[in-house]
């Protein structure tokens, strides 16, 4: 009959909540994370009491950043609102991922600062960029700022992002021939975000057509998600 369709319709996998583990073990090393990995290690040996952690989106930070949390027991807050969680946070360790990605609360920050200090703690920070880029106005949190340990985290290299992937394949338990995972590492952006999603959109496009994952597949994956195509249009 004209119009009307004649293709098996496609089974769409559950999306049963695949969990990234943030533990030091599964922490992939390499030159471009080396020296902000080693500086966690070192804790609560570190050189100033005030680290701050920079790199890109889908540098990391984030991972590094829990395994210090877990490690060092530290609090969590919230950048925009730190003067308001001061007065209830102890003398403990202390964590603010994506310090940088909005408006910081400077009068907060500058105080937390001076009371991670006086107390003989730490701050871990993550950020961006340097703290001469976040255009902060309050002259005192200028000079606190400039005596903190910043550490560089760079883009993914080869090594780095082959172990993302191969990690992120196993975290779903799927295994993937090594040439499909180099394929991956030369054809995708140099971002662990982007990883996270090319992995999680070739599970669901194998689990769909109850096939491996192959080369073939991978390019049309990537392929489909470089011209903007659908969540399933691939």
């Amino acid at each position: 009959m004209a119009g009307e369709r004649t293709d098996t319709p496609r089974q769409l996998p559950l999306d049963l909540g695949h969990g990234t583990g943030y533990s030091r073990d599964e922490l992939v090393v390499s030159g471009t994370n080396a020296q902000a990995a080693s500086l966690i290690d070192r804790w609560p040996d570190w050189p100033s009491p005030v680290v701050v952690l920079a790199g890109p989106p889908g540098s990391g930070k984030t991972h590094l950043a829990q395994i210090w949390q877990d490690r060092a027991h530290a609090v969590a807050i919230d950048p925009g609102r730190i003067g308001g969680h001061i007065a209830g946070l102890g003398i403990g360790p202390v964590l603010i991922d994506d310090i940088d990605k909005a408006a910081i609360d400077e009068p907060g920050l500058f105080h937390l600062i001076n009371a991670v200090r006086g107390a003989g703690s730490t701050l871990l920070l993550t950020a961006r960029r340097f703290p001469s880029a976040w255009r902060v106005a309050l002259p005192d949190l200028v000079s606190r700022l400039k005596a903190a340990a910043t550490v560089e985290i760079h883009e993914p290299d080869d090594l780095l992002l082959a172990g993302v992937i191969t990690k992120l394949f196993a975290d779903r338990q799927v295994e993937v021939e090594p040439h499909v995972v180099q394929y991956l590492v030369r054809r995708i952006e140099r971002s662990l975000g982007t990883a996270m999603r090319v992995v999680g959109r070739l599970d669901r496009a194998a689990l769909e057509r109850k096939t491996p994952i192959t080369r073939a597949l991978a390019a049309e994956t990537v392929s489909a998600m470089d011209e903007g195509q659908g969540e399933f249009d691939i």
